[in-house]
């Protein structure tokens, strides 16, 4: 007589998980020991109560989300192996950064970002010929994603070559590479795109690609524009106030709630898109063109003194990118009909703003909390009103508000997806915007 079927819900034995899941614990493991016990000298209790924790954190997230397991260790791979070749005949130089020939073009922290920022842009690019192309296998969307997962891996290898990098300019200068608006956006950058990629595996559908990586493409633009205009790119060492373990933890969570937030204003942008079509009123997208001016008009805020210093010059760059941006708005409200028919259900683009939101507001509340935390410990109180903290709680309550309204309310529909995009402005000022215009205790990190 044969057994009886094992029904779907017995839970799986431990036994049951690959070794591949085993392996990637004992790697991981075994990096967290090495550092322990390796850089005691750069590491008080706190940071090695970090590492700890992060180590957990990334064996947990890389058994539930696989992919994150070669994705992480294909980072240390690089990484390690561009510290590797820093070694010269008299120990560690900076200087082979420019004359060796790995380093200098693929595995320096500069060129690995360099090269992040081409990806993601060709990612961009591939995903959305996949999405205009209907008849394609989507063979494109599937060379977009591949590109977003290198682009992402070299940008978390650079990461982790520039922390290095710092150590060698003096071992009182090193720190982890968070703290100003270059490092930052780097980090916004690959975030995002991991966070994309874990939900397109989820609702298996890669139709959004080319929607959230444009967005991720934005962030390229404006890194570019900072490392040829501000020498963004230098290291120099930290102000005192930022010389904290608190920021290993504040700034990371502060950015997983960026980064979500990110992910739902576009996708809320590709569910206006598709309600729209359907109801053939394409003159209520008009508030997109809007959102498209007040990006236009950059030149005049990303301003700087004129060479004879008798006025304000506009940036040609900044004038270029406001127009491709309302000419891409422009296009995507004329094509909204035949996007619609390849996006998924507004059912699907609904749950997936809600969560990546719910997500968002979960790490950005840990966030603010350790904020609150490390401000005492500095500055000797948790709040202070500085411009910075008010406008984080100016998103904090935007996103509590659009959760009760949907999760308490029931609202559905246009509202709350006009709602995630001008959402996004909002996030976009407390990110950038409070360091372009108002000044405070974190201006860490001026245009």
């Amino acid at each position: 007589m044969p057994a009886a079927p094992v029904p779907a819900s017995t839970p799986r034995r431990a036994c049951a998980r690959p070794w591949t899941d085993y392996g990637f614990a004992a790697v991981v493991a075994l990096a967290c020991l090495v550092a322990l016990l390796g850089l005691p000298a750069h590491m008080d209790v706190y940071e090695q109560a970090i590492a700890i924790g992060a180590a957990l954190a990334l064996i947990a997230v890389g058994w539930y989300w696989r992919p994150l397991q070669w994705f992480s260790i294909s980072a240390a791979l690089l990484a390690a192996l561009a510290i590797g070749l820093y070694q010269g005949p008299a120990g560690a130089d900076l200087a082979r950064a420019q004359t060796q020939f790995v380093l200098k073009y693929a595995l320096s922290s500069q060129a690995a970002i360099l090269w992040m920022c081409v990806l993601y842009v060709l990612s961009t690019v591939f995903y959305w010929l996949d999405l205009l192309s209907p008849r394609s296998p989507h063979s494109l969307a599937g060379l977009g994603r591949r590109l977003a997962w290198a682009a992402s891996t070299l940008a978390l290898a650079g990461t982790l070559v520039r922390w290095y990098e710092s150590y060698l300019l003096g071992a009182d200068i090193g720190y982890i590479p968070i703290s100003n608006l270059y490092e930052v956006f780097v980090l916004f950058c690959w975030v995002t795109a991991l966070f994309y990629l874990y939900y397109e595996q989820r609702y298996q559908t890669r139709s959004l690609g080319g929607f959230v990586m444009l967005l991720v493409s934005a962030a390229v633009g404006f890194l570019l524009w900072y490392v040829v205009a501000r020498q963004g790119q230098v290291i120099e060492p930290l102000v005192p106030a930022l010389q904290s373990w608190w920021m290993k933890v504040h700034v990371p969570a502060n950015f997983i709630g960026y980064g979500c937030f990110a992910i739902a204003a576009m996708v809320a942008f590709a569910w206006l898109l598709q309600h729209y079509a359907q109801a053939g009123r394409w003159w209520q997208l008009a508030p997109l063109w809007l959102l498209g001016l007040v990006l236009c008009l950059e030149p005049w805020l990303l301003r700087s003194a004129s060479p004879q210093g008798s006025g304000l010059a506009v940036s040609p760059y900044w004038m270029v990118y406001g127009g491709v941006v309302i000419l891409l708005v422009s296009l995507l409200v004329a094509l909204r009909k035949p996007l619609a028919q390849q996006l998924p259900s507004m059912a699907v683009l609904d749950d997936w703003m809600y969560k990546t939101i719910a997500m968002g507001f979960a790490f950005f509340t840990i966030a603010t909390v350790l904020g609150a935390l490390w401000a005492a410990e500095a500055w000797g109180g948790y709040w202070s009103w500085d411009p910075k903290e008010s406008w984080a709680l100016i998103v904090w309550l935007n996103y509590a508000a659009w959760l009760h309204m949907r999760l308490i309310k029931g609202m559905r529909g246009a509202w709350l997806a006009w709602w995630a995009v001008l959402g996004l402005v909002v996030t976009t000022f407390a990110f950038v915007g409070v360091n372009l215009f108002l000044s405070g205790l974190h201006s860490y990190g001026e245009l």
